[in-house]
């Protein structure tokens, strides 16, 4: 059994999910924000991509994690490594909860897994896929450094445009 590791930042603790984030997380996929990440989705829907979470740690050793306060380990959102099937590179990925929207969370989160990408799971590379319709992903792509990388057509989501993440020695400053 993989053990999903907690990592901190000033404001926020990434961790793995609890069933007591369901909630928040099937909220969240059920709402207009999941749009740019094939939602909204029924309960159902959530339930199997709340589980796959920790599923990708399993599998591949490395996933997402919660984003959770750090004072009220509420829950904010979905922040981490992804690699799906059919996914052209290693992805760092973010969806963060309507509480947590302007508050520089996700730029905090992102930072903190990329730090991780590079560091303890030894990435030499990593993109982010973003829907060009998603203003607020790539501002935040911006913001941590990214640059545009050509597109890449997902057979479900459409043409998404390849943020590339600076390279490793770039990269690990939270």
């Amino acid at each position: 059994m993989t053990t999903i590791p907690t990592l901190t930042t000033q404001r926020l603790t990434l961790r793995a999910p609890r069933l007591t984030d369901f909630d928040a997380y099937a909220g969240f996929r059920a709402s207009d924000r999941a749009h740019f990440v094939g939602g909204p989705n029924t309960d159902i829907q959530a339930w199997g991509q709340f589980i796959g979470l920790a599923g990708q740690w399993t599998i591949r050793g490395y996933g997402r994690w919660i984003v959770a306060d750090r004072e009220t380990d509420a829950p904010l959102g979905v922040v981490g490594l992804l690699y799906p099937i059919g996914w052209p590179e290693p992805e760092i990925a973010w969806s963060m909860f309507a509480a947590a929207e302007g508050r520089g969370l996700a730029h905090e989160a992102a930072l903190a897994a990329r730090c991780y990408a590079y560091g303890t799971a030894g990435w030499t590379t990593a993109i982010s896929l973003i829907d060009p319709a998603n203003t607020r992903s790539t501002a935040l792509a911006g913001r941590l450094g990214c640059h545009p990388d050509g597109t890449y057509q997902h057979a479900i989501f459409g043409a998404m445009q390849i943020w590339r993440h600076p390279a490793p020695a770039q990269g690990l400053a939270p």
